[in-house]
This record gives structure tokens, C-alpha cells and sequence, in this order.
């Protein structure tokens, strides 16, 4: 079992941006969000080069930044994300219904839900969040951080993606699972 609060998640191959993930539930929402259309460990490194840019945030911060701002950090170069205008506009909207809908605690979607079918659905509900993502980010919970509400597995995703990552050496065998699974399916 994963630790409950561990210290580092070793989705990129930078420390620092591991560190953040692992302590800032927003920066980790915000990485799932970038991880579309981009390489994992890419999209997870997104969080830490925001911060670079903007300093140290939260959903309440990021919610009250001037839009063009934001976009600005986005599209400095190298670009946080292949699309970075959009993924600005979508950082700034899930950071919005943070602070709306759970106060800007993004822990919220899970500390207090009844069973992992809430915890689904609440994340189902974020701007930028299907249902794969939704499912994804469970597994996160689950695997990597130790929110194991009841019924979470059943809610996870259960195909190969980075909630499986427990060393940064798995990020190529994940995106090589995944190569091999979309190509079966053509």
C-alpha cells in the first residue's frame, strides 16, 4: 500500500517537480488536466514550470489570475502544453469550480466522498474531466496516495496509465502498454 502522504510521485524525470505533486492536491489535479495529447511525463512536469512562472499557487490563486495572464505562462517558451492556450483556459475553469464548488480544496473531492462512486463522479464533474481522466485519477488516489474509499476499484481505470507509475522507469512501459493497446484496437 502506497504511503498515505508520500513525499514524491515519480511522474517526470525532475525532483522538484515530483516534490510538488505529491504536495500540492491542485498542481497534481493540473497535471492529470495536461496529460491529453502530450507525453506523461511532460504533461506532469506542466504543474512545476507553472510555478516557475507564477510562483507558488493554489486553486484559489490560479482562480483569481487575470486569464491573459495565465495564457501568457502557458505559452512562454517551451509552452507548458502542445495546446497551451486552451490548457491555460481549462487550468483557469477547473480552478474556478474548485474555489466555487469545494471552497478551492481540491482534497475535498475525496476526503469527505461516501465510496469511490462519489469520488468518481465528483471528479467526473471537473472542467477538463472525462470519464477515462476521472478513472484515471481514482487509480491515483488509490495506488499512489492511499485514498481507497470503498469501491474505488471498481471506479478505477483498468488499463496501464500513470497511476501505475511507481518509479520514473515506468513511464516508458506505460506508454508502451498503451502503444500496443490502441494499436489493437485499430
Amino acid at each position: 500500500m502506497p504511503p498515505a502522504h508520500p513525499t514524491s510521485l515519480p511522474f517526470t524525470d525532475d525532483e522538484a517537480a515530483n516534490r510538488l505533486l505529491a504536495g500540492n492536491s491542485f498542481a497534481l489535479l493540473v497535471g492529470m488536466l495536461l496529460d491529453q495529447q502530450f507525453p506523461m511525463e511532460a504533461a506532469f512536469r506542466g504543474p512545476r514550470t507553472l510555478e516557475e512562472r507564477i510562483g507558488p499557487y493554489d486553486a484559489a490563486r490560479v482562480a483569481t489570475l487575470d486569464p491573459a495572464d495565465l495564457d501568457a505562462a502557458f505559452r512562454t517558451r517551451p509552452a507548458i502544453h502542445r495546446y497551451p492556450g486552451s490548457m491555460a483556459e481549462r487550468t483557469h475553469k477547473l480552478a474556478v469550480f474548485l474555489v466555487d464548488e469545494y471552497g478551492g480544496d481540491p482534497e475535498a473531492l475525496w476526503n469527505d466522498a461516501a465510496d469511490g462512486a462519489e469520488v468518481y463522479r465528483r471528479l467526473r464533474a471537473l472542467p477538463g474531466f472525462g470519464e477515462r481522466k476521472a478513472r484515471i485519477f481514482v487509480g491515483v488516489l488509490g495506488k499512489r496516495l492511499g485514498v481507497t474509499p470503498r469501491g474505488w476499484e471498481e471506479e478505477a481505470a483498468d488499463w496501464p496509465s500513470i497511476a501505475d507509475v511507481d518509479t520514473f522507469e515506468r513511464v516508458s512501459e506505460i506508454r508502451e502498454q498503451k502503444r500496443a493497446m490502441k494499436k489493437g484496437h485499430k
